[in-house]
């Protein structure tokens, strides 16, 4: 048996309401540090915050698909109890029929390894985007549930990180990692007209990118034939940063409501450590429910 988290009783279970909360939430990847929003999407929930769109980015999209279904705790039972088994991460299995790191067949489809409930997920009344970068123009894709002829693919396309991973075809487009081109979208949803809009971010809210020039040569060797994908992949942390101020002054001005990690300790992406991990979730968890008052009076005024 592999190693799972001490305290996994204690990830809180159960189901969302039919409620619905007017407005967007903006679910930020960065793979295991995405446990983070898995925290705040569980304490929304619990505290009957649906939001009628969910948008998310790689780990982000992967969350928000477990939050637009309701089931809480879900995500978290995925990477707290599940982060070691060879058929959901880095064995031999994802990397044969996956492609990756991760085993998407044992997130989606027959072999799942938890419960979904895809009825509740299915429901016309709420949104559900997921992110992922065009690989032939290097720009982003927003595919949408009931429009999309595959959200789960989808999903696995927006999660599908460089270098690691092979591309997913999604409705014929060669796909990667939405953070490639879009980290955070908050200009989709200030497109797509949301008043209410709340950003889950899983880095804290000081932390910067630096320009890493040493990925250009390694860039060009592995996506010599995807000119534009190598142009948004060696600019990436600069559209981040630039996002980032942008939110902040949002966040400034009460457009949108963020939450972010109050400690700067951040989990690694491919964080080892799932004692560790158990304390990023419950500081999303916590960080949530201590700002939940602050939270309900933005989206009330």
């Amino acid at each position: 048996m592999y190693k799972y988290y001490s305290k996994i009783n204690q990830i809180p279970k159960g189901h969302a309401s039919m409620n619905i909360t007017k407005g967007c939430v903006i679910c930020e990847g960065g793979a295991f540090r995405a446990v983070y929003g898995e925290g705040v999407l569980d304490a929304l929930m619990e505290n009957d915050i649906n939001m009628e769109c969910t948008i998310g980015v790689s780990a982000g999209a992967l969350n928000g698909y477990n939050y637009v279904a309701g089931q809480i705790g879900r995500s978290a039972r995925f990477n707290l109890y599940h982060r070691f088994d060879p058929n959901y991460i880095g064995g031999p299995k994802t990397l044969i029929h996956n492609k990756g790191i991760i085993g998407f067949d044992y997130a989606f489809g027959p072999n799942r390894i938890e419960p979904f409930d895809q009825i509740f997920f299915d429901r016309p009344s709420r949104r559900f985007v997921a992110v992922a970068t065009n690989c032939l123009t290097g720009e982003s894709c927003y595919f949408e549930k009931g429009k999309c002829e595959d959200i789960e693919k989808a999903i696995q396309a927006s999660a599908s990180l460089p270098f690691v991973s092979s591309m997913v075809e999604i409705q014929g487009i060669p796909c990667l990692d939405g953070g490639i081109s879009n980290h955070i979208p908050i200009q989709w949803a200030l497109n797509e007209g949301y008043l209410k809009i709340i950003v889950i971010r899983t880095q804290h809210k000081v932390y910067r990118k630096e320009d890493n020039e040493k990925m250009d040569s390694m860039i060009d060797l592995r996506y010599s034939k995807y000119p534009e994908l190598r142009k948004s992949l060696k600019n990436m942390n600069k559209e981040y940063n630039y996002t980032c101020d942008f939110i902040d002054q949002l966040e400034k001005e009460g457009k949108i409501f963020v939450f972010s990690p109050s400690i700067n300790d951040p989990v690694s992406r491919l964080e080892a450590d799932v004692e560790k991990l158990g304390d990023w979730y419950f500081l999303g968890y916590n960080d949530t429910n201590r700002r939940m008052k602050e939270c309900k009076e933005y989206l009330e005024k």
